[in-house]
């Protein structure tokens, strides 16, 4: 304490100045990227200024009436990220739970092969998958990259849901069992709702990789089936960067993402640290 009060302002110093810098680094690109979809086209290119001199919303619109069809690249890429996120869950959450409470021959071995399946790059799965899209029938569709997403949430998402579930005490389950439950009543009525932070969790994260795909988007989307990645890659050019609709894409990819924070924190916090502390 008499430390403390002979120096008020170290905390300061090695604490909230610190944190301060760390806060502007990031938050500064999210807000140059704002300021820069607000600017008219005689400040874009002119001298670096920090705030538009007169805001304007014409980027935005534009970015929806002309020059490319970004309502239907939204559009394209939420049926994605939403399938992917149903199916992915849904998939990773039995293979978790299957996993996680019973014994059977070869069970190490698949679960060293999910993870082995995230340390290697997506990219080399690329012409695999285009090979298997193309003689199903299924390139320039949703259905393509749905399953192409799976390829690495669902190995990935079951890692994450099985140490949530090898952290949850099974007497809850057999206790459930003694009264008459059933292993599907047990999962539905006792598991289920107790892992829902942890699903949230899970389901944040495929989510946002789904949202957020570049590479398989680019090879199996054609105009009508584009995602935002894509629809905003277009806006290079080789003779230059349409920067202000470039940046009011972005501004807009962001939002149902921070929308889907605001409405999930709580849930995310807890899924987050789950089984972090034990004893």
């Amino acid at each position: 304490m008499m430390i403390e009060s002979r120096f008020p302002g170290k905390k300061v110093v090695t604490l909230y100045l610190p944190l301060l810098v760390l806060l502007v680094f990031i938050l500064f690109p999210f807000y140059w990227t704002l300021i820069t979809s607000l600017k008219p086209d005689q400040e874009l290119y002119g001298a670096v200024t920090y705030w538009p001199k007169h805001i304007q919303f014409d980027a935005y619109v534009k970015l929806f009436t002309t020059t490319v069809n970004f309502f239907a690249a939204m559009k394209n890429s939420l049926i994605v990220a939403l399938c992917t996120t149903l199916v992915s869950l849904s998939v990773s959450t039995l293979a978790a739970y299957a996993f996680s409470r019973y014994l059977f021959v070869g069970r190490r071995i698949m679960m060293s092969m999910f993870l082995c399946n995230n340390m290697f790059p997506t990219v080399l799965l690329l012409i695999p998958l285009y090979t298997i899209m193309r003689k199903l029938g299924l390139l320039h569709t949703h259905t393509s990259l749905v399953l192409s997403y799976t390829t690495f949430t669902i190995p990935f998402s079951v890692w994450l849901l099985n140490g949530f579930l090898n952290d949850l005490p099974t007497s809850l389950e057999e206790a459930a069992m003694i009264d008459g439950c059933n292993r599907r009543q047990t999962f539905m009525k006792i598991v289920l709702p107790i892992l829902a932070p942890c699903l949230v969790a899970t389901g944040v994260y495929i989510f946002m990789n789904a949202w957020n795909e570049y590479t398989f988007a680019m090879l199996f989307t054609n105009v009508a089936t584009r995602t935002i990645p894509v629809a905003l890659k277009n806006l290079i050019g080789q003779l230059g960067v349409q920067w202000d609709l470039l940046t009011a894409g972005g501004i807009i990819t962001i939002i149902p993402v921070c929308v889907m924070f605001f409405f999930a924190q709580k849930r995310l916090v807890a899924g987050l640290t789950a089984g972090a502390v034990k004893g």
